[in-house]
């Protein structure tokens, strides 16, 4: 039963973390668990990189922060993911996905419907938001005492194979094992993403890390202890609502969904 509840109270950390490091005990904790993820054949594909020294973890920050500028001047971030972005708590309880936008500079609020609109990103612009942005995410990622890089075994990993799809189940098991332990430790964590939006990005991200060729960056994580109270980023959402049974179940076969 506790697991359970500890499944269903899972939490991604928008906000800063304590500046105290990670401590060792911690981390093997959170390896310990990463290990325990099921793979199949037991091949165990993933591989960790786990960084406190401060010049690496400003750099990526610096790479995030360069990403997030770039995505949001370009338009680039919200053409790809405005599908998810809802705009009120009615739309939230309908749909029961995506993110709730309900945190945005003091400028932009009236505008909070259009802000993600073709007229709301000229505005941001004339503002200096992506900038203040990119800033703030450089901020978040650099003030993270542990950083964590998750990578696959390309002898496993081989997309278009099934051991392909295989290797990334396994990985996605081993990270979901981290993400649902760290709140028992009193740690948050967050996906440091906007680097892969950015091939050239992610890719001066592998040489800081100096992945191998025989590894495959996949994806790098932002570790640290919970404040007490959360300082929310200039822009933040809410994303606790999940779809009811009837919208992801079905019984028997695909023509009869689940009763609420």
């Amino acid at each position: 039963m506790e697991l359970t509840a500890a499944l269903l109270s899972r939490r991604t950390t928008n906000g800063a973390f304590l500046p105290r490091p990670v401590s060792r005990e911690h981390q093997r904790v959170l390896m310990s668990v990463a290990a325990a993820a099921p793979s199949h054949f037991n091949s165990q594909p993933w591989r960790y990189v786990l960084v406190e020294d401060r010049r690496t973890i400003e750099a990526v920050a610096d790479i995030s922060g360069r990403s997030m500028t770039a995505l949001i001047e370009q338009g680039v971030f919200f053409e790809r993911y405005r599908r998810y972005f809802r705009f009120s708590h009615a739309e939230m309880e309908e749909r029961r996905d995506g993110i709730f936008i309900d945190h945005l500079p003091g400028p932009l609020r009236p505008f909070t419907r259009q802000v993600f609109s073709d007229a709301g990103l000229k505005l941001m612009r004339q503002l200096g938001v992506p900038a203040k942005l990119g800033e703030d995410n450089r901020k978040l990622v650099a003030g993270s005492p542990l950083l964590m890089a998750a990578l696959l075994d390309r002898a496993e990993y081989r997309p278009g194979e099934l051991s392909g799809f295989y290797s990334v189940f396994g990985l996605g098991a081993s990270v979901g094992n981290v993400w649902n332990t760290v709140a028992s430790l009193g740690m948050g964590i967050q996906f440091v993403s906007t680097p892969m939006e950015l091939p050239d990005r992610w890719r001066e991200l592998g040489e800081l890390l100096r992945v191998p060729p025989e590894l495959e960056l996949m994806a790098v994580y932002r570790l640290g202890y919970v404040p007490p109270e959360e300082r929310r980023p200039s822009i933040d959402w809410s994303s606790r609502h999940r779809k009811r049974p009837s919208q992801y179940v079905f019984r028997e076969d695909c023509t009869h969904p689940e009763t609420d």
